[in-house]
């Protein structure tokens, strides 16, 4: 994927570990509490890690995520409103009340790493890149076989959590987010970067269509005469 595509960094590897399931051994708590998009950030450029309910720092991603209950200041839409990027509080109450979540309490953890250090097999790959690269992994990868359109499912909130992570997680399906405010203003997203989140079942296959895209598609796009 790296290769093919031309990737700043490698994709990466996100596994939630449930309430009856062991913590992988290999894999490093951290000394501070991040964000869930803090840790990705931080294992696309190579570390592997281990986030406890207890080290999430964003309540908003670990209650989308099924560690801990959503805050009242989340939930009523107060939080979101009072960042300036709704007209009112009930607007921003509709975003929360519509987010796909994880059943509370059934997640204990988050596991992270570059794709290539994981040590289990992971629930989603969540990749970073530019529009064009992208493109490759959403569209085309992903229709190959079937046909048909694609349909994202993104807001303006909780791009690496929900979008990038519990859609495809839940859904089965990859999705596709242009990142949002929390992400932007809590890690070094570049401003032309975005991000698809990619089922781990469905990794084999993406990977094996582009190794077609690969072989003519994309060096022949990447070739184009500019008029």
């Amino acid at each position: 994927m790296v290769a093919i595509l031309g990737l700043k960094n490698e994709p990466v590897a996100v596994s939630l570990i449930k309430k009856d399931q062991a913590i992988p051994s290999g894999y490093a708590e951290p000394e501070t509490n991040l964000r869930h998009c803090q840790s990705i950030m931080r294992a696309r450029k190579g570390e592997s890690l281990v986030i406890p309910a207890s080290k999430h720092a964003c309540h908003v991603g670990a209650s989308a995520l099924g560690m801990v209950p959503t805050p009242e200041k989340v939930s009523s839409g107060e939080l979101h409103y009072n960042l300036g990027m709704f007209e009112t509080p009930e607007a921003a109450r509709k975003m929360i009340a519509k987010r796909p979540t994880i059943e509370m309490g059934s997640i204990v953890a988050t596991v992270v790493s570059p794709l290539s250090k994981a040590r289990i097999d992971p629930d989603v790959v969540v990749v970073i890149g530019v529009p064009e690269q992208i493109y490759w992994l959403m569209p085309v990868a992903a229709t190959y076989n079937s046909g048909g359109r694609i349909c994202a499912d993104t807001a303006s909130f909780q791009a690496t959590c929900v979008d990038a992570t519990i859609i495809p997680y839940l859904t089965g399906n990859t999705n596709i987010s242009l990142g949002c405010f929390g992400c932007r203003k809590a890690t070094d997203i570049a401003p032309e970067e975005m991000l698809v989140g990619i089922p781990g079942s469905k990794l084999e296959l993406i990977v094996a269509v582009l190794e077609k895209m690969g072989a003519g598609p994309i060096p022949k796009s990447r070739a184009r005469v500019d008029l």
